[in-house]
């Protein structure tokens, strides 16, 4: 377990260094790496969203790749394509951008749900199928997706069944005044992120997602959580409520935010903290309009949250 904050410690200082005043969104990709699953950014383009994968990526010595999503793209482009080799008379699997250990999905909303279904079974089982041959993704593997929530010509919905794939929304945001004047002054001689260097190794980060696995999460909590869960199922401001693998994502979350913040025990603020970004957007309402306002769809979580009684 002392590996394993180690490593959170680790990664959230290395990307401290390029992400000025950015801890809070850090603390949500790291969780996100450590819990083994994959993240979504939403937000305005400029704000660091991207700067974020690189540095991610930087931080840990292993492969990144960045997908660029445009409408002519196809599935092929992104899990690979078997090409005829004329010298030996066989086809041959040339892999594709998805075989990294970071991949950036950058404006995952500007390809077609067709294109977009290409990462449900890596996303959801870390592997890839082509031509009925399985092949399987390095390890550790993490998608960060991003889009604009204010952008809608030439975009797609991301379908339901893809978003359950996302452990958490989340936003980077605009700086705050003294770090953004930090940003102009660290871009005098480049780009910091380039020169970012590798401090945890590939093998570091799979031993802290074991180790994330066996932070003790009491009954009590476990109840508590699972009531949220229910109560978004069961409440009328809800068409459809979470999922059990976004029950499962919850649990492994908070579980996550525990190590980063250098515990081997789950507390309520653990539950409290990531409910909103983790489940708001997996819930339907029946108002079209109003479900397109993620701020509306926050909201009645929040009010979800305060209904129910935290354990003691």
């Amino acid at each position: 377990m002392e590996h394993a904050y180690e490593t959170a410690r680790r990664l959230r200082k290395n990307m401290e260094s390029v992400m000025l005043g950015k801890s809070e969104a850090i603390r949500s990709i790291v969780l996100t790496l450590l819990a083994g699953e994959h993240l979504l950014l939403e937000d305005v383009p400029g704000v660091g969203k991207t700067l974020a994968a690189k540095a991610l990526a930087g931080s840990i010595d292993t492969e990144f790749n960045r997908i660029q999503f445009t409408p002519d793209l196809l599935p092929s482009d992104i899990t690979g394509s078997s090409i005829y080799r004329s010298d030996d008379q066989k086809f041959q699997f040339t892999p594709g951008p998805i075989f990294a250990n970071v991949v950036l999905a950058d404006e995952i909303n500007r390809a077609p749900p067709r294109t977009q279904s290409a990462l449900l079974e890596a996303m959801s089982d870390g592997q890839v199928s082509v031509d009925g041959k399985t092949y399987v993704l390095p390890q550790p593997f993490i998608v960060v997706a991003t889009q604009n929530p204010y952008e809608f010509e030439g975009t797609y919905i991301l379908p339901e069944s893809q978003m359950d794939r996302f452990l958490m929304r989340t936003s980077v945001g605009y700086p705050e005044p003294e770090h953004e004047r930090r940003v102009l002054q660290s871009h005098r001689d480049g780009e910091p992120v380039d020169s970012i260097h590798s401090v945890v190794t590939a093998d570091d980060v799979l031993k802290a997602q074991s180790a994330v696995r066996q932070v003790r999460f009491d009954e009590s909590l476990q109840d508590y959580l699972l009531k949220i869960v229910v109560a978004t199922r069961t409440s009328a401001d809800f068409r459809l409520g979470v999922s059990t693998r976004a029950a499962l994502s919850f649990y492994r979350g908070c579980q996550a935010r525990a190590v980063t913040e250098q515990r081997d025990f789950v507390i309520p603020d653990d539950i409290k903290a990531l409910a909103v970004s983790t489940l708001s957007h997996r819930v339907q309402l029946d108002d079209f309009a109003t479900q397109s306002s993620r701020l509306v769809v926050e909201e009645m979580i929040t009010q979800l949250l305060e209904t129910i009684p935290v354990p003691v």
